[in-house]
């Protein structure tokens, strides 16, 4: 299946500080139900009606690892936090994707490598989104933050897993806690799942910049990372920086997995299934996290209905682990229909609990939601 890729439209600009919000709590007004929410409908996570969609796939680390370039190139994102505390979060350049995408480009067809590379709108049908860090991600790790998630990693076994995960800044700030916390023999697992649609995703930016963030963790620790680390901004990916990367989350107990295809009963099931989840206990945290995953009709119905599927496997496998979700959106998407508010009410329309963390009301207006099954 053919992607078209765009590069063009409101990333958040690289040396842009973010102001802090403060998280607003509210109160919830929706009814508890014990009743599991109803199966997932085949609808894909890229919401074009009547079009094939990429069937839910695991990918290897070591796979992943070994399509990446010897060197990326990344700028810093700082995120300052409610209670004034600024969190620098990676990311790799776009150009320097670009640049990887050429090399690889083998096409005989230049018109479509040259869509790939092109400067597009938000178009239906054209992917683009994977590619960028979008504001209400920023708006996650400040309610992560907030929320004191850091807290229970490493003290509780947990399972965290990112849909739609793109550039994952939120799954940056928890790997780095997760590392900040060191090692110790009564450090508890952590597997930190990342998903999203495209599979090039995956290899192009995700896990290029989870290696960013473990390295600028790493820095002052490891001689071989702050050695590869260069005043231009760039990690070189050696095999020892490689090497050092695998063993430091397996001396943290760390596990990292990878899924990409359309959000289905057939993708819970493979995340449902996976050996890295398998052994843990009952009493392992699971969190959910969204962001930007319901910006159009389609989208919002595939999310929401994979959304609770995942919820009420959780609550039927581990009653005990109070498993939730926080999804954060913006109030509407102009333009393809999709908005937080109608989110809320197909949630809460199929058993779940929702709350509002976090709400913006600057400029465009945003949100962050809690949703649980009881």
């Amino acid at each position: 299946m053919a992607f078209s890729f765009s590069f063009a439209g409101d990333d958040i600009e690289e040396d842009h500080q973010l102001p802090a919000s403060s998280p607003t709590a509210a109160n919830s007004t929706a009814a508890n139900s014990t009743a599991a929410g109803p199966s997932p409908s085949a609808a894909g996570a890229f919401p074009v009606q009547g079009r094939p969609l990429l069937p839910p796939t695991h990918h290897d680390l070591d796979d992943i690892l070994s399509r990446l370039p010897s060197k990326i190139a990344f700028s810093l994102l700082d995120v300052v936090l409610a209670d004034g505390r600024t969190v620098q979060l990676p990311r790799r350049e776009l150009w320097d994707v670009r640049v990887q995408l050429m090399a690889e480009d083998s096409t005989d067809n230049p018109s479509e490598s040259e869509a790939g590379l092109g400067e597009h709108d938000v178009k239906t049908g054209i992917y683009e989104g994977g590619f960028k860090s979008w504001e209400s991600s920023v708006d996650l790790v400040k309610v992560l933050a907030s929320e004191r998630v850091a807290d229970g990693l490493g003290r509780d076994p947990c399972v965290l897993i990112e849909l739609g995960c793109g550039t994952a800044l939120p799954s940056l700030a928890l790997l780095q806690w997760a590392l900040a916390g060191g090692q110790s023999e009564q450090k508890q697992p952590l597997v930190l799942t990342l998903a999203d649609y495209n599979p090039t995703v995956l290899y192009l930016v995700t896990l290029p910049n989870l290696i960013l963030a473990w390295a600028l963790q790493q820095r002052e620790q490891n001689p071989c990372v702050g050695g590869a680390l260069t005043p231009d901004e760039e990690l070189e990916l050696t095999p020892e920086v490689l090497d050092a990367f695998k063993g430091s989350l397996a001396a943290n107990r760390i596990t990292l997995s990878f899924l990409s295809g359309a959000w289905s009963p057939e993708f819970v099931d493979l995340l449902s299934g996976s050996a890295a989840t398998a052994s843990l206990p009952a009493t392992t945290k699971t969190l959910v996290l969204g962001s930007e995953t319901i910006y159009s009709p389609f989208a919002l119905e595939s999310f929401s209905t994979t959304l609770l599927a995942i919820l009420a496997r959780e609550r039927r496998e581990r009653p005990s682990s109070n498993a939730r979700a926080l999804v954060a959106a913006k109030r509407l998407y102009f333009g393809v229909g999709g908005s937080l508010d109608d989110f809320v009410d197909r949630m809460r329309g199929l058993g779940a609990a929702v709350r509002t963390l976090f709400e913006e009301t600057q400029g465009v207006h945003r949100g962050v939601v809690e949703c649980q099954l009881f």
